[in-house]
């Protein structure tokens, strides 16, 4: 009898098993060096409906930094609003999760958490310590997913995630597939294209372990690092499933999402991934390493007027450029849909600096608060939740302004 039980049980989990759609950091809002990125985040999210309605996933999955800022725009709200809709509607039956990012504002993702219900989709912004089981979705029938949104590690009680999926396995008595969601920086990534990182963190966010988000999930479906990946040591269940969207020139990798499918509680996950198509590239002249300045402006010159892409010129000298140099780079582009950038420029030869230092385009790409943190680090001083609320303060009073 207990051998059948088995059987049947196993047999009902290979009926129903689960399927994600997994993705993470669509940065909605962005701007590169003045950009508007309108035309292709609408893009990307055309195409986001258009692989729910054929690939008809049980659950999708947005793991954090929805948008650029904790303070976008009402067209950019707007933009997030319709996507959701079209994204349900292309698949009814599915699950929507969204996680707030270290670029979102929590507060904005709770704001509309139960109207977004009506629409099967659970919007978690902030860490519950006190309901815990509040970050436990059940999909019935399919599986269960655990939505865990940045939180400043700190603040994450120890053991947190342990007692959540300590908890789901007392109610995964069908012993169907469990998911887990992070927003973090997972120790043994691959930060390819995260250009300013320190030894322990990338892009503001502290270094974790593998192990400190428990036991007892399928898959750790995770965001904030761009480049899609299995992380190494995660046996086959930690992913990456990185941006849709480049959002550096740095990021010269596909950009893609994550299918995968999961038939039941221990099972290891099977993925395939689906490029996401940019109308408007990101290129680096040259393809690769750096060019003098008349090599480059040869290459500008010769690139094709009919490409809409945006251009970034990778530039070696000793000396200085031409000042003359930018306004050439923009005449060269003025009869063409590309749109010029900037100049990249690394030194021959350069005597290091003392301290951490920050080029003209790391700077551009930090948020105010991340370099508040880094000046706060060099002069030795304590950044802590205090003074990061008092920042923030002073950053939207700004704002308003």
């Amino acid at each position: 009898r207990i051998s059948l039980c088995r059987t049947t049980q196993r047999n009902l989990n290979d009926r129903f098993g689960m399927k994600i759609l997994h993705t993470s950091d669509w940065h909605l809002g962005h701007s590169l060096y003045n950009h508007d990125r309108t035309e292709e985040q609408a893009s990307m999210l055309e195409q986001m409906a258009n692989l729910v309605h054929k690939e008809k996933p049980d659950a999708f999955l947005l793991s954090g930094d929805v948008f650029h800022t904790d303070q976008p725009s009402a067209a950019v709200q707007r933009m997030l609003a319709d996507a959701l809709v079209a994204i349900h509607n292309a698949h009814p039956a599915m699950t929507i999760v969204c996680t707030a990012g270290n670029h979102d504002s929590a507060s904005r993702h709770e704001v509309f958490r139960l109207p977004w219900l009506s629409l099967n989709v659970h919007s978690i912004g902030q860490l519950s310590k006190d309901d815990p089981e509040r970050h436990i979705i059940s999909i019935p029938g399919k599986g269960f997913v655990v939505a865990v949104p940045y939180c400043y590690e700190r603040n994450i009680p120890e053991g947190f995630f342990q007692q959540l999926l300590d908890r789901v396995q007392e109610l995964n008595t069908l012993h169907l597939p469990v998911i887990m969601m992070a927003h973090t920086t997972m120790e043994n990534s691959d930060l390819k294209g995260h250009d300013f990182k320190r030894s322990f963190t990338t892009g503001g966010i502290e270094t974790m372990s593998i192990s400190q988000t428990g036991r007892g999930y399928d898959y750790l479906a995770l965001g904030h690092i761009h480049h899609a990946q299995w992380v190494k040591g995660g046996n086959h269940r930690v992913r990456y499933s990185g941006s849709p969207l480049p959002v550096s020139f740095d990021e010269e990798y596909e950009h893609s999402v994550s299918i995968v499918s999961i038939d039941a509680q221990g099972d290891e996950p099977d993925l395939h991934t689906i490029s996401i198509e940019n109308p408007h590239p990101l290129v680096n002249l040259p393809s690769t390493g750096f060019a003098r300045w008349e090599e480059a402006k040869e290459l500008l010159k010769d690139f094709p007027s009919d490409i809409p892409a945006y251009i970034r010129l990778n530039i070696k000298h000793q000396d200085f450029l031409p000042p003359t140099a930018l306004d050439e780079a923009v005449k060269l582009t003025e009869s063409k849909r590309c749109r010029f950038c900037l100049i990249n420029l690394e030194k021959v030869e350069r005597e290091d600096a003392d301290g951490e230092t920050l080029t003209i385009q790391q700077f551009q790409e930090e948020s105010p608060l991340e370099i508040a943190r880094m000046f706060a680090e060099q002069e030795g001083k304590s950044f802590d939740e205090d003074l990061i609320e008092l920042f923030n303060q002073a950053v939207n009073t700004l704002d308003e302004e």
